[in-house]
């Protein structure tokens, strides 16, 4: 009795410190019929009788991965039946699901337990699912993701409680060796189950229970224990760092349907630490929350940025998301960039407005006797141009953008590649083709809307007409 007094204090004291249940809080505990499950409901139980109140459910699944588990599954049904405690069972034929859901055994079974666990939490209102998950699990698990080769968040082991579909997974024994287990049941004589699949290396975990941790220890003999300092360590770090990557979210980025963006000088600004998780959580959102941000994709992104040169690059970073750099902004996206749209046009009076469907604009003609043009002047800024209506020379084509277009540029000897030309104003590549070229009846590009006019049909102080050209959104009030 005195090794079970004890677990019970330990795991008072972790669930103080986790806040993994309330008074009165109904309890899903997922019973293997192992040791390590099986102290677990004895404890539970122990604890709802005379610390806290807590409602118990035992839950079993049989995988039908071998002959004894009809007879594991018998086993937790007699010792929840002893317990007083309700007893909930799934069976599952793991290979024939294996067939449909493309995962190995282990994966496949692993998906079906905890949707089975998540579903008896729900249908009992249960606000989490206790799980046996223990001290040395937590030592096989940090080992294990060294050899894959993580971050902070991966050194942190399993964590004591998590979400997953709005029920909390909690595990109260992190902190106590299997040792510790086994003895209580031998001690008590609680009846329990041996896997013996637990024996065969050809399973990752085996192998470093069995060989490296061994191993390991004859290295230092307190190597486990040093391996959950590191996860509680890391742990609380990688809160801290998500609390920071959190709040550098909200002062950099800013998101608009579905496309995330932030400036290189701020990102500069940031610590690398930040900056790889700042390009992490950014991917994630992206992808729904699914793990495809791995380090050489965050690192391109984040090298990239911080650069010279080139100033301009995409990158695909596979699932449908891309990163592109348009000179100082970085802009991520979970679709593909636009396609590069194609469209021609013709405007003459007396027509004056012309929709350009393909970029969701519309291009107004007004045709002006008289116009106090010298105060309003040429603004080759905006979406407006004016020309000598004498001088101008109709139809006018609207058309998207061709290889090798070049403009006769105000105030320039010759003429000059619309291309270059928008690799000097910095106008992001997926911005161009957007941008409209007006051309007069002889070919020649006249006006580019918002970058430059030409030379042609400039306004003078002869001019006695002035034709006034606007492009303006789709759906805004017609210039007149």
């Amino acid at each position: 009795m005195e090794q079970l007094n004890g677990l019970v204090e330990s795991v008072l004291e972790s669930a103080a410190e986790h806040e993994l249940w309330s008074p009165h809080d109904t309890i899903v505990v997922a019973v293997s019929g192992g040791p390590d499950s099986v102290a677990l409901l004895h404890v539970l139980h122990e604890i709802s009788l005379t610390r806290t109140p807590l409602s118990l459910i035992c839950a079993h699944v049989n995988h039908g991965f071998r002959e004894e588990s009809r007879q594991e599954a018998e086993l937790v049904r007699s010792l929840a039946a002893e317990l007083g405690i309700p007893f909930e069972l799934a069976e599952f034929d793991i290979p024939s699901v294996m067939k449909e859901s493309g995962l190995g055994p282990e994966g496949t079974a692993r998906e079906k337990r905890y949707e089975f666990l998540i579903e008896t939490a729900r249908r009992y209102g249960a606000r989490s699912v206790a799980l046996a998950h223990h001290a040395d699990d937590q030592a096989e698990t940090v080992v294990m993701r060294l050899l894959r080769g993580s971050g902070l968040a991966g050194l942190a082991g399993i964590r004591w409680k998590r979400i997953e579909k709005k029920v909390e997974l909690i595990r109260p024994f992190l902190r106590i060796n299997k040792t510790a287990l086994v003895g209580l049941c031998k001690e008590q004589g609680y009846t329990y189950a041996e896997d013996a699949s637990n024996l065969l290396t050809h399973y990752t975990r085996n192998a470093i229970r069995l060989e490296v941790l061994p191993f390991l220890e004859s290295y230092n003999g307190k190597v486990r224990q040093s391996l959950l300092q590191l996860a509680d360590i890391a742990g609380t770090e990688d809160e801290f760092m998500e609390t920071e990557t959190a709040k550098c979210f909200a002062g950099i980025v800013s998101a608009n349907h579905g496309k995330y963006t932030f400036e290189r000088a701020a990102f500069a600004a940031v610590p690398a630490a930040l900056q790889r998780r700042l390009i992490k959580l950014i991917l994630n959102y992206l992808s729904a929350g699914s793990s495809s941000a791995d380090f050489p994709k965050i690192e391109s992104v984040r090298r990239g940025t911080l650069q010279e040169q080139p100033t301009t690059w995409i990158l695909d970073l596979g699932g449908g998301l891309t990163c592109v750099r348009q000179y100082n902004t970085i802009l991520f996206s979970s679709k593909p960039p636009k396609r590069q749209v194609s469209y021609t046009y013709q405007l003459s009076l007396p027509d004056s407005r012309l929709w350009l469907t393909e970029i969701g604009k519309v291009m107004t003609m007004t045709l002006l006797e008289r116009v106090d043009f010298f105060t309003q002047g040429e603004d080759s800024g905006k979406l407006l141009a004016w020309f000598d209506g004498d001088e101008l020379i109709l139809p006018l084509t609207i058309r998207s953008r061709l290889p090798g277009d070049t403009i006769k540029v105000m105030g320039l000897n010759g003429s000059k590649k619309v291309k270059d030309i928008y690799i000097d104003d910095k106008i992001p590549a997926s911005e161009r083709s957007v941008i409209p070229l007006v051309c007069d009846g002889l070919g020649n590009i006249v006006w580019i809307p918002g970058v430059r006019r030409s030379m042609h049909a400039a306004v003078g102080r002869h001019t006695t007409s002035v034709v006034l050209l606007f492009l303006e959104e789709a759906g805004k009030s017609e210039v007149t």
